[in-house]
């Protein structure tokens, strides 16, 4: 059984469609029940005997993540795979309702925390894998500063955009490295991955998304499906079993050296006890 985040739309939809086909039993969340119902028939026009079960909540706030994440963690004592997928790119800041900027909170709070509370399901199932969808996005990071890169709700541009964008990715390479050496010996892996640029939910908040999605297709620049396939393989490759730690490309499948502070373990595990204490988990 695998559960993937922000599977109603882009790399996620692929990758649930892929896992379909081989009769994987899918645990999908989602903010919209519309967007879900879609996503359902459209696995389901590719693998009608797949079973494919829905979580509702927003990834923004911390409150939905543990509400949805004990969610499945009450009805699924055993996770064999849980790939953290859910991303956003936004063009302007936004704060959430409870003080965290939005970038932050779904980029990688979210998904550290999900972890977190799924953590002994995964171990429950004595070969489990955590996949994180990073980026090579996370070269471009600005400056990185601890503790307040993961409080900071200060305004941005449409440009400076990409800078905070990378730094959340960043940190997921960072948290992806940690986790690794704190499930050594329990048989979960975990590894990241760059998939490529693609053009799915390419920049939604910009007014010509839709024209530059349509050029670039045209021009067969951005195929998320390169971006699916690299994910789907760390899901379910004999290759990757027991490696952990990793950071993988999109195409090749190759280990990549990330940029610093991605690979440094002591910024890793003070990122680690940093954003423990943030979110109060014992």
């Amino acid at each position: 059984m695998v559960v993937i985040t922000g599977a109603t739309s882009g790399l996620g939809q692929l990758v649930a469609i892929e896992l379909a086909k081989r009769g994987i039993h899918l645990v999908l969340t989602a903010r919209s029940k519309n967007r879900a119902e879609m996503t359902r028939k459209v696995i389901k026009d590719f693998a009608p005997k797949t079973e494919v079960d829905f979580f509702f909540g927003d990834l923004s706030l911390i409150e939905d993540v543990k509400r949805v994440g004990n969610e499945i963690k009450a009805v699924y004592p055993k996770i064999d795979v849980l790939v953290n997928n859910a991303g956003l790119h936004a063009f302007e800041q936004r704060i959430t309702s409870e003080g965290f900027a939005e970038m932050i909170a779904v980029n990688y709070l979210a998904p550290w925390l999900l972890t977190h509370i799924l953590q002994q399901s995964l171990v429950n199932s004595g070969n489990a894998r955590i996949v994180n969808v990073a980026s090579e996005a996370s070269r471009n990071h600005g400056e990185f500063k601890l503790p307040e890169d993961l409080t900071d709700t200060s305004t941005f541009t449409a440009r400076g955009s990409s800078a905070l964008y990378g730094k959340t990715k960043l940190l997921e390479i960072m948290f992806t490295g940690e986790l690794a050496r704190q499930l050594s010996g329990t048989g979960v892996t975990v590894n990241a991955l760059n998939p490529g640029f693609n053009v799915t939910g390419l920049g939604r908040e910009l007014w010509f998304a839709s024209i530059l999605e349509y050029i670039l297709k045209f021009l067969h620049i951005g195929d998320p499906r390169k971006g699916a396939d690299i994910i789907t393989r760390l899901v379910v490759d004999p290759e990757y079993q027991g490696v952990t730690g990793g950071y993988f490309n999109v195409g090749t499948g190759r280990p990549i050296v990330p940029v610093y502070p991605g690979g440094d373990i002591t910024m890793q595990t003070k990122l680690w006890n940093i954003t423990k204490e943030l979110l109060q988990v014992l």
